[in-house]
């Protein structure tokens, strides 16, 4: 047996499991890991890849489950409260995982700010629990091109995500609005997927939806933020293996749910991170969806809908 193996092999979990969170919560080097338990460096990668992904297998089911139809009238429930944005099933964004360049990748993984990566594409809560991730997706690619591609994107495009049916906004008795999420300018607008106004040329109604949208779909930033800051090692380039790369991105998005349902959901909502957002691309939406957005728009100015702080804020 190869000297490594049955090093690795000797290794009880609960130090594997260590190792992986030193790693995770600290971004030590392969290096510092070989010096800090006597590991092999490949010993030490392997041992991270495997850990990453029995963490990914444990917990994904229970913490990241596809939400039901009560479960996305609780969501939006929550943002309603916390936002202020009705019938919002959720926020999606998209993140660079700054990585070194994978072995004969060309340049897929080169993205628009010079640097190699990965996209994390992410649907969050109010509660900046994420409840849908893809990751691994090129770093060359546009946030609408990975939704477009991912298994959520193509649930909301088959209308298969088991939404709640067309509800009418607080305080109003129609029109029945559909359930939405939340999304920046790099998104095609839709009938389940709100984005913002051009910034050109706006109306005082566009601009105060504009404020509003902004409100609900900062949480995925804010997410991301918390995510970054507990998972350090997402702070500087991953190097590891591409493969073991996801996986540790994977496995810290399970941790950052299990930490959030075990510590409960009072966390600051400003933090900074070090995660790349996508550079805006245009996109075009359809009818449908620009007729829901105008519905919103109108509703955010009608008594039932507006807040008493909006104007003063745009």
């Amino acid at each position: 047996m190869h000297q490594d193996t049955f090093m690795r092999d000797s290794i009880p979990p609960v130090e594997r499991l260590v190792i992986t969170l030193r790693k995770l919560s600290t971004g030590q080097s392969l290096a510092s890991l070989h010096f800090a338990f006597l590991i092999g460096k490949s010993t030490a990668s392997v041992i991270i890849r495997e850990t990453c992904v029995a963490i990914w297998d444990a917990l994904h089911a229970a913490v990241m489950g596809q939400p039901h139809k009560e479960q996305w009238k609780e969501i939006a429930d929550v943002f309603q409260q916390t936002c202020q944005f009705p019938n919002c099933a959720g926020a999606i964004d998209g993140k660079h995982i700054r990585i070194k360049k994978p072995v004969r990748s060309g340049s897929q993984y080169y993205n628009y700010k010079k640097y190699f990566s990965f996209v994390l594409f992410a649907m969050c809560d109010a509660n900046y629990s994420f409840r849908y991730i893809d990751v691994g997706s090129y770093g060359s690619r546009s946030d609408s091109a990975v939704f477009a591609h991912s298994e959520f994107g193509k649930l909301l495009h088959d209308k298969a995500l088991d939404l709640p049916e067309h509800t009418a906004l607080p305080g109003t008795t129609s029109p029945a609005m559909p359930f939405v999420f939340v999304a920046d300018e790099a998104f095609a607008l839709g009938e389940n997927l709100m984005r913002p106004y051009s910034s050109r040329g706006l109306s005082l109604a566009r601009r105060v939806f504009n404020y509003r949208l902004t409100r609900a779909r900062r949480v995925v930033e804010c997410a991301f933020g918390i995510l970054a800051n507990k998972w350090r090692f997402l702070h500087t380039p991953i190097h590891l293996k591409l493969e073991t790369a996801i996986s540790a991105v994977k496995a810290a998005c399970v941790l950052h749910n299990f930490v959030r349902a075990r510590d409960g959901f009072n966390f600051e909502d400003s933090l900074t991170h070090s995660l790349h957002s996508h550079r805006p691309s245009v996109v075009r939406g359809h009818r449908q969806g620009a007729a829901v957005r105008e519905q919103f728009t109108a509703y955010f100015m009608s008594p039932h809908g507006a807040l008493p702080w909006q104007l003063d804020a745009i």
